[in-house]
């Protein structure tokens, strides 16, 4: 029987469906809840551009063979670019509301945070996949430490103690995969704990540790630092078991809750499809990621199995912490939701790891699902 167009050109482009639907869907879901549907409509209008991009960057990424990513001589210049980038960024980079995170480019910004989260997540992959047999040696810990130490520094002097907290997240993540002893586990939590210490005696500005307290005691000055997470925490308990509906969301709608297309997306949705509309978006995100791991544990080489595994960390981190605080459980960190929240850069960022995912699945000789 010949085969359809459509059969052809998806077995050529090797396109996972089963991790490009769910990512599209959870995009529409954000599209939607951005959608005013009445009066001004900038982010709408601005995000569908910014999906339409990162879906051709998906598909020509699938295309590409990514295996020279894994020649350290590759990386290493990737890596150092990076850095590079960030630093130019505190130098000459555009402050917005005191976070100096974006290069702005006329009516176009981009927030090179955003694609430093996949280089550490190549770094690393590329790191632990040579020394995978010998990850209990705490020398190792400490090396792939000091990669995402000079990274998370650099994006937590912006300040965006999000974008940092997320860096760290994707270490401590895939240290945890790669096979980590107990007792180096242990030494891990209490480096963390010291670093801690250190971040709000020394480091933290004031608004940073106002966020913190005020997520101890939300309630405690909801005009002042515990507004927002108490703007959310309303709008999500507003939404019921079948929401408002869609565009009836009063306290996104009317700006009660501030940032709601971008940090506070997922309050936003959630006032407006409820308690059966938020399973459905959770749904959508676990079968995302189950691909996402379920193709890592496949792959053909170590390379391929922490990227995959590093991208699902990353996901999850952010879903995680997004999800989190806005419900109120979590500090405000101004994390967006994969695939949902507004940004092009993020979005642009996550539809490439799509597409690199999709194409090491196309070039791979390992066995498949």
């Amino acid at each position: 029987m010949q085969e359809s167009f459509f059969t052809r050109f998806t077995n050529r482009m090797h396109i996972d469906w089963h991790m490009f639907v769910p990512a599209i869907l959870i995009s529409l879901a954000g599209l939607v809840t951005m959608n005013s549907f009445s009066g001004e409509n900038y982010f709408f209008f601005r995000q569908n551009i910014w999906l339409l991009v990162s879906i051709v960057v998906f598909f020509v990424a699938a295309t590409v063979d990514w295996r020279f990513l894994r020649q350290t001589k590759v990386l290493v210049p990737i890596f150092v670019l990076t850095l590079m980038v960030l630093l130019a960024l505190l130098l000459a980079g555009q402050a917005t509301r005191g976070v100096q995170s974006w290069f702005q480019f006329g009516t176009f910004a981009f927030q090179p945070s955003d694609p430093a989260k996949l280089v550490i997540i190549l770094m690393l992959s590329k790191y632990f996949s040579r020394r995978h047999i010998e990850i209990r040696n705490l020398r190792h810990i400490l090396v792939s430490g000091a990669y995402a130490f000079l990274m998370f520094v650099l994006i937590f002097l912006q300040p965006d103690l999000g974008g940092a907290l997320v860096i760290a997240g994707i270490w401590l993540g895939m240290v945890l995969v790669s096979g980590i002893s107990k007792k180096h586990l242990a030494f891990v939590a209490l480096l963390g704990a010291v670093v801690s210490l250190v971040l709000w005696m020394f480091i933290f500005a004031p608004y940073q540790k106002a966020r913190i307290i005020s997520f101890i005691h939300p309630l405690a000055d909801v005009r002042g630092a515990g507004y927002n997470a108490y703007q959310s925490t309303i709008a999500v308990g507003s939404g019921g078991v079948f929401g408002k509906g869609v565009g009836q969301g009063s306290q996104s709608k009317l700006q009660f809750l501030p940032e709601y297309e971008t940090d506070f997306i997922f309050a936003a949705f959630v006032e407006e499809w409820g308690f059966v509309g938020t399973v459905i978006l959770l749904i959508l995100c676990l079968i995302l990621l189950t691909r996402v791991v379920n193709n890592a544990q496949v792959a053909a080489t170590n390379f391929e199995t922490f990227f995959g595994l590093g991208i699902a960390i990353l996901f999850t981190t952010q879903i995680a912490v997004h999800a989190g605080m806005n419900m109120g459980v979590l500090p405000v960190t101004g994390i967006t939701f994969p695939f949902m929240s507004y940004g092009g850069s993020h979005l642009v960022t996550e539809w490439l790891a799509l597409g690199i995912l999709s194409s090491m699945q196309r070039h791979s000789q390992g066995p498949r699902l």
